[in-house]
């Protein structure tokens, strides 16, 4: 990292995958010029799909004999990354537990110019999953109630800046407010046949991104019982407002806490540097919204210069597909913070 300043990036590439290969070789040549253009030190993604590598024939014969298939692998990541100074970051992903392996859809990555000090993730380490019994299920549902158990981790790692100190960098990917499955409730993959499914699903959507938003929040109170000082940035893919319960959650706030003696543990919102007209990183059925954010603690308030969401180009996440299919597009604006060492004082 540079000695004055360093920057750090949040983008959701939307389902980066290597399926198909002339798919993503469009996407590349879309995705690669807004990664250049970030010059970001360390670089948080959502949405990376992970691919099993090429079939071998001994891995025909182990899958003849019955072994689990080769591991999958970041292929998609590796192609777009490769060439571009981000190609030789380390690197930290998101992984199935049972596998240690990338999961196939919708890895978290960070990747950092300087190497990781520390790097886990975090899925039920504070929260056990709550347990529910579905009504509208069909046929119905167990007697007993069933976890609900939250759709991926979030991501920690720890860098160490320019000055030494410690950074704690959160990657997120909260549930989307779409209704969650409910067996018996669909006539297929986009068709509810009942309003009350719909409904009992959109609950169990929100329960689950509400859920992630508090172990975040409960793992943040981790940190600061350390260092109430702590230097901390919690970035990526909300899915959620400012004003909405999920980020309230996480970000804290004086009226809704009603106790000074908690300021040092709120975080700021590094969007509000921003005029309220350049405030998005979505645009929805032509309304835009500000989904992806950057909160930073209040010690790290010291270090923050500007911030940048490049959103000049975005196109509608509602409107577009239906006229432009197959657009390589993300319909996420990556968002860029730059932060500077305060100088020491003698």
């Amino acid at each position: 990292m540079d000695v004055t300043e360093f920057r750090i990036a949040t983008f959701n590439l939307e389902n980066l995958d290597a399926a198909d290969e002339s798919a993503l070789e469009r996407r590349i040549a879309q995705l690669r010029p807004q990664l250049l253009r970030l010059h970001a030190d360390v670089l948080c993604l959502q949405e990376v799909n992970a691919q099993h590598r090429p079939s071998t024939g001994q891995d025909v014969t182990a899958k003849q004999e019955g072994t689990p298939p080769p591991e999958r692998t970041l292929a998609a990541l590796d192609a777009l990354v490769k060439g571009t100074p981000y190609g030789e970051y380390h690197r930290v992903h998101t992984f199935n537990p049972s596998a240690s392996a990338a999961m196939d859809r919708h890895n978290l990555v960070i990747l950092s110019r300087t190497a990781f000090a520390h790097s886990a993730q975090i899925h039920h380490h504070y929260i056990d999953p709550p347990l529910y019994r579905l009504s509208c299920a069909d046929p119905p549902a167990p007697e007993d109630p069933q976890p609900v158990r939250w759709d991926r981790p979030f991501q920690h790692g720890v860098i160490t800046t320019p000055t030494g100190a410690r950074l704690h960098i959160i990657n997120v990917h909260l549930r989307a407010p779409r209704a969650a499955f409910v067996p018996g409730c669909k006539d297929n993959a986009q068709t509810w046949n009942t309003l009350g499914g719909w409904s009992e699903g959109f609950f169990l959507a929100a329960v689950k991104r509400a859920g992630q938003a508090l172990e975040v929040r409960l793992f943040l109170e981790t940190l600061f019982d350390e260092d109430s000082q702590a230097l901390i940035l919690v970035t990526g893919d909300f899915n959620a407002d400012a004003h909405e319960i999920p980020l309230r959650m996480i970000r804290g706030d004086d009226e809704d806490c009603a106790n000074g003696a908690l300021r040092s543990r709120i975080l700021v919102p590094l969007e509000n540097a921003l005029a309220q007209s350049q405030r998005f990183s979505v645009i929805h059925g032509g309304r835009k919204q500000m989904v992806d954010h950057m909160l930073a603690s209040q010690a790290l308030m010291a270090w923050f210069s500007r911030i940048e969401i490049h959103n000049e180009d975005l196109n509608d996440e509602f409107a577009t597909p239906a006229v432009v299919p197959d657009t390589p597009q993300s319909f996420h604006a990556p968002v860029v913070a730059e932060f500077v060492p305060p100088q020491k004082v003698f």
